[in-house]
């Protein structure tokens, strides 16, 4: 018996080592990898002139609650697949190239630096429950959403102009 519980005993000594020295090497490699937080667009001096004595405020700003009764906003309606829906953030910025400009979908959230004449994917996030891949060329970027047999592509082209954003179910 006593034989049996120091085997016991090794065996949990033994395990609870190397679990502590597994975790802490992955622990390691990782902080310095993994889970950065995204990172904004600069803000640039001509940004800042071209705003001209516009206060830059957080877009997560809400000015103070009101303290008057207010009536309840109507109930949003709902929106086909694939069809942007309004955002509760700005949808378009200024950048150091063009226009920042989001398109949310059911799938999820694109946002492209649209430029005079070409653009570039700034982030795209998947909505919950969806999945997301990307497509790049010189002339097109493509962002698709899928959840199950439910597509949703957001394609931004310029071959044949300015940059222009569709989109689609699939």
């Amino acid at each position: 018996m006593r034989r049996g519980l120091v085997h016991v005993l090794a065996w949990l000594l033994a395990t609870g080592a190397a679990v502590t020295l597994s975790w802490w090497g992955v622990h390691t490699v990782m902080a310095g990898t993994a889970y950065d937080p995204p990172r904004a667009l600069p803000i640039t001096a001509a940004d800042a002139t071209a705003q001209g004595s516009k206060a830059l405020t957080s877009p997560t700003h809400r000015p103070p609650p009101s303290t008057r009764p207010s009536t309840r906003p109507p109930a949003p309606t709902p929106t086909p697949k694939g069809t942007p829906r309004p955002s509760s953030t700005p949808s378009s910025s200024s950048s150091a190239s063009g226009r920042v400009k989001s398109y949310d979908t059911d799938g999820g959230r694109a946002v492209f630096d649209l430029g005079p004449s070409s653009a570039t994917l700034v982030s795209a996030t998947p909505g919950t429950g969806w999945s997301m891949q990307v497509w790049k060329t010189e002339t097109w970027i493509r962002v698709e959403f899928s959840s199950g047999t439910d597509r949703v592509s957001v394609m931004c082209t310029w071959h044949d102009g300015p940059p222009h954003v569709e989109i689609g179910n699939y």
